[in-house]
């Protein structure tokens, strides 16, 4: 494969499934003037050669659209199917509308099996047309060619399940995850941008506190690392300055480059 084009990722969403400000919650994180602690649900855009690339289809989908002014969706790549992950799945069906064609969507087999079951009135193919989602199931197990471009699986832990995370060039965007297996590892050297799951300060059973991800960072040694996924236990602008060097809090709206 030739050098990839230059791309560029927009963290859309870079917070927990509740989303910050949390509904009722008067906390100071939550009462914050500081733009980046509002938070929509965790979810990534990927741009290379005119192509879209979304990771994610977050609850919060349409409204992250219509912040970046996003007018085409070319394919999806799916991480696991919680619903702060997958419930913006039918927001696609705008993009349809505008492009006239089908969106590939792609993820574990199984992820794709919970999302045809989760969402049958999509992938029904005896129900009548109507105003849904045109989408094209792509099971992946290994690397595969996405617009020029080598995207590369990386299997994560999720608690007592699983996650996938993805390797696209120099950036890897690992959310959801409570450890990374050592066969995972080795497929994250040398990264230039590396986004990853830091919920919050206090252990959680199925994601990264910040500690933990950053003790997980440390050995792979990636030029930036940026936590998301962020809960409102995170003030940015006076936990950021707790984080070593080469360690950020990711925000809606951080635009990376390579």
């Amino acid at each position: 494969m030739q050098p990839h084009p230059p791309i560029s990722i927009t963290i859309l969403g870079s917070g927990t499934s509740t989303g910050v400000p949390v509904i009722g919650c008067r906390c100071r994180v939550c009462a914050s003037g500081d733009p980046r602690d509002n938070r929509t649900r965790s979810s990534a855009l990927v741009q290379v050669a005119g192509k879209n690339i979304l990771i994610d289809s977050s609850t919060d989908l349409r409204q992250q659209a219509l912040r970046h002014r996003i007018s085409h969706i070319d394919a999806v790549l799916y991480t696991h199917t919680h619903a702060d992950h997958v419930n913006g799945i039918d927001d696609l069906r705008v993009f349809n509308m505008i492009s006239g064609a089908g969106i590939p969507i792609y993820g574990s087999a199984g992820d794709l099996l919970s999302l045809k079951k989760t969402f049958h009135y999509i992938f029904d193919e005896d129900l009548e047309e109507g105003y849904r989602p045109q989408l094209i199931p792509c099971p992946i197990e290994a690397a595969f060619e996405l617009f020029g471009l080598l995207v590369t699986p990386i299997p994560l832990i999720h608690g007592s399940g699983a996650a996938q995370g993805y390797r696209i060039g120099n950036f890897a965007y690992l959310t959801d995850c409570s450890a990374i297996p050592e066969t995972s590892k080795s497929l994250l050297m040398a990264l230039d941008e590396l986004v990853l799951d830091g919920l919050r300060h206090s252990p959680h059973s199925s994601h990264f506190n910040i500690s933990q991800a950053i003790e997980a960072t440390s050995n792979l040694g990636a030029r930036r690392t940026w936590l998301t996924h962020l809960s409102h236990d995170v003030l940015h602008a006076r936990d950021e300055k707790l984080l070593p060097p080469k360690v950020f809090f990711a925000h809606d709206g951080l635009c990376l480059h390579l």
